[in-house]
């Protein structure tokens, strides 16, 4: 059917406490999935080491993210600690259009915008830790960040787990192997949706004429 029909672009959103695992997932998603492109998100906290300005983020400032915000160019927009982030709405809408989907690593506030402005491109996940312990060791062991700032994760973790109902799907993290699957499956049962399929109904009608 692939083959015959084309197909509108996804939205496929992964939320998570920090540290719970959904940035390996979509490293691996990416990696195994020529159809899926990562949507870049633009920022004003500052480059963590090994990252790269225009593939982990848009690094920018807070007068430009303004600007930005103003002109309506961001799909979604939220303020995580003391930063903010956002989703260029440019790149994603051409991506949609041409049948790209795009994967999103933002967390409840950016998803609920995402929902109430285009719910019928978004598939919304949230990934779960399987224990309050597992989520505070990953947290310590990726060593990004210091001290205050793990404590200060852990604190707001319940709060954000507490959105785990405003969500289209739900994966509790307890295997990377397992989860990354869950998610593909899920990835692969969306993009067979008829609303997705362009032309479908005329492509239907010619089969019953015989074409």
């Amino acid at each position: 059917m692939d083959s015959v029909l084309r197909r509108r672009g996804l939205m496929l959103v992964l939320s998570s406490p920090s540290g719970a695992g959904k940035t390996t997932i979509a490293r691996r998603l990416l990696a195994e999935d020529e159809n899926l492109d990562m949507s870049v998100s633009a920022t004003t906290r500052p480059k963590r080491p090994g990252e790269v300005s225009g593939v982990d983020y848009h690094f920018t400032d807070k007068t430009t993210f303004n600007l930005m915000l103003n002109r309506g160019e961001l799909l979604e927009h939220a303020r995580v600690f003391s930063n903010f982030y956002g989703t260029p709405r440019g790149p994603v809408e051409a991506a949609l259009s041409r049948g790209q989907d795009m994967l999103f690593d933002i967390d409840w506030q950016g998803t609920q915008q995402l929902r109430e402005s285009a719910r019928e491109d978004l598939v919304s996940i949230f990934i779960l830790p399987p224990s309050t312990r597992a989520l505070e060791e990953r947290l310590t062991k990726r060593a990004q960040d210091p001290p205050e700032i793990v404590a200060e994760r852990m604190a707001k973790a319940a709060d954000e787990m507490s959105h785990w109902p405003e969500y289209d799907y739900v994966i509790i993290n307890a295997d990377i192997d397992r989860s990354v699957a869950q998610v593909r499956a899920i990835l692969m049962a969306e993009r067979a949706r008829r609303d997705r399929l362009l032309g479908l109904g005329e492509f239907v009608r010619g089969l019953q004429a015989g074409h």
